[in-house]
């Protein structure tokens, strides 16, 4: 069985040392060393990346949140569509959701006609997509539980006189 605090803990910070993590639980070094490589050989720890906020780096590129509606295949359901959309390089992301539309899906492009031309010429023809909406993002505010531009000045009350 896996030691979901160690795992929660990478979660948040995938930057941490054996022993660093050892501190904080309780466990030795060796043994969050263990955990560690069964999760990943388990695939449980699918990833380890960093959190960049773009807008600071100046890397111009768009994010667009496309909903998808699909038919369900016979035996398969929705897992064969979802395949087929999550092996394009520009779905960053792929969730099966409740709703009016099946799929959501993360794309990223260089830029809004990008986006768009991915949709019409890859997304929309797949057989069984039935319909499509694309909602552009303007701005993140936060991401993974990271807020993105934190205000000093938000953590004070203001003073009304």
């Amino acid at each position: 069985m896996l030691n979901k605090e160690v795992l929660k803990i990478l979660e948040q910070d995938g930057k941490l040392t054996h022993t660093q993590i050892s501190a904080m639980t309780g466990l030795t070094a060796d043994e969050v060393g263990k955990t560690i490589k069964q999760a990943e050989n388990e695939r449980a720890i699918v990833k380890y990346k960093a959190l960049v906020n773009w807008d600071k780096v100046g890397n111009e590129h768009v994010w667009a949140l496309i909903e998808v509606k699909i038919t369900p295949q016979r035996e398969v359901g929705f897992d064969a569509i979802a395949e087929r959309i999550y092996r394009f390089d520009e779905a960053r992301t792929v969730y099966l959701m409740s709703g009016t539309y099946d799929l959501a899906v993360l794309v990223e492009g260089k830029s809004m006609q990008e986006v768009a031309e991915f949709v019409t010429r890859k997304l929309a023809p797949i057989e069984g997509v039935t319909g499509t909406a694309s909602h552009f993002v303007l701005k993140r505010y936060k991401e993974d539980g990271e807020i993105f531009d934190i205000k000093e000045d938000s953590k004070r009350q203001a003073v009304i006189l």
